[in-house]
């Protein structure tokens, strides 16, 4: 069994695939799992003892095919390569096909056939190559991590303010542990040709909100500073970020403010069985 595992998890190496490997690994038993790496070298020690690791990078093809044999079910965390992540998804789908994998699990973006953000594009044509291919699958339409504002803290601690483009939206956020249980959830346990997870945190918060938080918290008085999508766009170039970077996260931000970010149906919590961190857990690791 250690020679065929089960369930591969791509980007495994990633800040969400590594909790998604361990949570799989404690679930079905780590020689039913495999890991997929670019780098192999990089990865020896991130993960439980028994989890095999494989090599593979979406860009060749030929080396995911010989990463994917043998294995039932796929967990393809989307790529960080924004402007790529089609093409590379699609190699990792037809891959698949070849392999005979029997499903697909997909990272993609909450409400993603219709969210107005610009990250969701290639998450819709993923979904589309996904219904294209036969394979049963599911969509595990993940929304915003808490982790995506908690990383912005040290910044706000030292200037003194929190600053974003989301005016009063309200942002379901969740962690990423969150969102890794359930992935290993969907995994294992759909069967559906089609299944779709709307997931998002229970307890939705605004920015405002956040940095008032953060200020109860750490003892300090950290206003938050609402800007126009342009100007904080150029607030995260000037402060080293790539121009795409910058402008995909002042863009999430400027779709948050209208609401592409929120969800009250509680789906993460229903699947993982027990409530969603709350962005002041979140605050209170990232301080602690």
């Amino acid at each position: 069994m250690a020679d065929s595992p089960r369930y591969l998890v791509t980007g495994a190496s990633g800040q969400l695939g590594r909790l998604v490997v361990e949570a799989l690994a404690a679930r079905v038993g780590a020689a039913n799992v495999a890991a997929v790496v670019r780098d192999p070298a990089k990865a020896g020690a991130l993960f439980p003892a028994g989890v095999s690791v494989r090599t593979a990078d979406y860009d060749q093809p030929a080396t995911l095919d010989s990463a994917f044999a043998g294995a039932e079910r796929l967990l393809l965390i989307s790529s960080n390569a924004v402007g790529s992540r089609t093409a590379q998804h699609r190699n990792a789908i037809e891959a698949a096909v070849r392999a005979g994998v029997r499903r697909i699990a997909y990272t993609s973006l909450l409400h993603a056939d219709r969210s107005s953000l610009g990250l969701a594009e290639e998450h819709r044509q993923t979904e589309s190559l996904l219904a294209a291919s036969g394979l049963p699958h599911s969509l595990l339409r993940n929304g915003w991590y808490n982790e995506n504002y908690v990383a912005g803290i040290a910044g706000a601690l030292a200037q003194g303010k929190f600053h974003g483009a989301a005016a009063a939206g309200r942002i379901s956020g969740a962690s990423r542990q969150d969102y890794a249980e359930a992935a290993v959830v969907a995994l294992v346990e759909d069967e559906a040709p089609l299944t779709v997870h709307e997931l998002a945190g229970d307890e939705a918060f605004t920015l405002t909100e956040f940095a008032a938080e953060l200020s109860r918290q750490s003892g300090r008085d950290i206003p938050y500073v609402d800007l126009p999508e342009a100007g904080y766009r150029q607030l995260l170039e000037a402060a080293g970020l790539p121009a795409p970077f910058a402008a995909l996260l002042a863009d999430s931000d400027a779709g948050a403010a209208a609401g592409a970010l929120f969800d009250e149906g509680r789906a993460l919590s229903r699947l993982i069985d027990r409530p969603t961190t709350p962005i002041a857990a979140s605050i209170a690791a990232a301080l602690g």
